[in-house]
């Protein structure tokens, strides 16, 4: 049930949620995030790899942005757009922060139109990640970067939910699931996103190894620990959580992820990770 839930809440697919929603069920299914992760993780993936496998052209190198933004619109069509969605009113509540203050804000991130800070927010996001996606597969990482990226953004909405943060509305998906996922089971779907993730760079499509597997890990604790601090600083800017700080963190935390996989610095230490 918890598992299914999981998916209702944070997927487009078509299955049939609970009855009723408690705040126990729903702690159990942000655990379970992760796993959301992981299979539209492997969905985008293999888009990603039927369309470089597909579009490149005897003698040229395989197409890497197509793949790249297809792949990213697959995960925005299976979440029906919702966490964008929050990204863009999360923009507009932060964009009218210095002349109108907390509670105005707030009633700005629950109103139906976008302003023009939220539509910002969406196109350099969206942006970033395509590019970083496909700067990602010209250096052989794209297959494991997405999966790796996809699943980051999910444990942090996990990792959101988790102490004592209260809502910042007392209705609302926030309202639903902030501080409900206990921390034994956040710090399990930590360590088995880092697991999922080693296990994805030592097998990747385009030649794993070990340093691919290590940079794996460090850009899940990186983008941890972004999400992390996105989620002290928006709790303290607005006294609590919202769904659209969850959608907002989960698609910024997918960007940071993907660009921390895309970097490729002349460093040794950046070689011994994968280079």
């Amino acid at each position: 049930m918890a598992a299914r839930t999981a998916f209702t809440l944070l997927t487009a697919f078509p299955l049939r949620g609970p009855e009723r929603l408690d705040r126990r069920l729903a702690g159990r299914a942000m655990a379970l995030a992760p796993l959301v992760g992981l299979v539209l993780g492997l969905l985008t993936a293999v888009v990603v790899v039927a369309l470089r496998v597909t579009t490149g052209t005897p003698g040229h190198r395989n197409q890497s942005l197509l793949p790249a933004a297809v792949g990213i619109a697959v995960l925005a069509l299976a979440s029906r757009g919702l966490h964008l969605d929050g990204l863009a009113d999360l923009g507009d509540g932060l964009g009218a922060r210095r002349v109108r203050g907390r509670d105005r804000a707030l009633e700005i991130m629950r109103e139906s139109t976008i302003g023009a800070f939220g539509v910002i927010s969406v196109v350099f996001v969206v942006l970033l990640q395509v590019v970083a996606l496909s700067a990602a597969i010209t250096v052989h990482r794209g297959t494991v970067s997405i999966l790796v990226a996809v699943m980051t953004g999910r444990l942090a909405a996990t990792l959101a939910c988790t102490g004592h943060t209260p809502p910042a509305h007392p209705d609302g998906l926030g309202a639903l699931v902030a501080g409900t996922v206990r921390t034994r089971d956040a710090v399990l779907a930590l360590v088995g996103v880092c697991a999922v993730a080693a296990l994805a760079g030592r097998l990747d499509f385009d030649g794993g190894d070990v340093g691919r597997a290590v940079r794996a890990v460090v850009a899940v604790c990186l983008g941890t620990a972004f999400a992390a601090a996105l989620r002290r600083y928006l709790t303290s800017r607005f006294g609590g959580l919202t769904g659209d700080m969850l959608g907002a963190i989960i698609e910024l935390t997918t960007m940071v992820t993907l660009i921390v996989m895309a970097m490729t610095l002349p460093t040794p230490a950046v070689r011994f990770l994968g280079q």
